[in-house]
């Protein structure tokens, strides 16, 4: 029993730092501008947000940025307090208490201008050439035509890949969040070349992103729920709504 006891108390102290007066909880995190990463402004807008309304409850994050699968890992084990963003499922309502939504985010379709789309579901591109990048889930309808054949989807492995493949005439569709899109086309293309894209205003799936702090650490049930008080506070007081604002100003598909 002092074992186990003296086990749980090291844990927590990996997990949550109580010097100088400061509570503080150590997340994982990934690399998905602007949204998140380590080199960004507040390290992305939703690493922001999450930052924002735990220090409203007095807690001071502590960002691990890891590739994508080692950071949910970790979490899912407990070695970590948790991990941002995430869409929600039930293996993570499982493994996770999952917080209300930190930010919105869908793909489009991004096409070359001047070639439409007229589609109202997933079948109706079977005759396009179609990207996706390795690991996205587009959707419970489009996931399934993949795996029928019904849809001939080339995986990519990077979702700037996807965007060059549409102006090199490889692709006709490419489903991105359009403000990754925007990002990227901005830091990584001309204008000349953004010039040449545009998108579906119709998404082809709409989700809410969610920090997920992990069942097997001691305390969690009720760091979300403080987590979710200063994320409400956040969003009612505006904060949030001004801070996605900020990273849309820049970018456009003219510019």
């Amino acid at each position: 029993m002092r074992q186990s006891l003296m086990s749980l108390l090291f844990a927590s102290l990996a997990l949550f730092d109580g010097s100088a007066g400061a509570e503080e909880i150590r997340l994982t995190n990934g690399e998905w501008s602007p949204y998140l990463g380590q080199q960004l402004p507040y390290n992305g807008v939703a690493s922001r947000i999450v930052s924002e309304a735990f220090a409203l409850e007095g807690v001071q994050v502590q960002w691990e940025f890891l590739p994508w699968a080692r950071a949910l890992h970790l979490a899912e084990q407990g070695q970590r307090a948790g991990t941002a963003v995430w869409l929600r499922s039930p293996d993570r309502d499982a493994q996770f208490f999952v917080s209300e939504a930190v930010v919105s985010s869908g793909y489009s379709l991004f096409h070359r201008k001047g070639e439409a789309l007229d589609w109202t579901r997933a079948a109706d591109l079977k005759s396009l050439r179609i990207g996706g990048t390795n690991g996205y889930d587009y959707g419970e309808e489009f996931e399934r035509a993949e795996q029928s054949g019904e849809l001939q989807v080339t995986r990519l492995s990077s979702e700037e890949q996807g965007l060059r493949m549409l102006l090199a005439n490889r692709l006709d569709v490419f489903p991105i969040d359009p403000i990754v899109a925007m990002d990227l086309l901005h830091s990584r293309f001309s204008a000349a070349e953004r010039a040449r894209l545009s998108y579906d205003p119709k998404p082809l799936r709409s989700d809410s992103l969610h920090l997920l702090l992990s069942r097997k650490v001691p305390g969690n049930d009720a760091l979300m729920a403080r987590f979710n008080h200063g994320l409400n506070t956040l969003r009612a007081n505006g904060r949030i709504a001004q801070y996605l604002l900020e990273i849309q100003q820049p970018l456009s598909m003219s510019q």
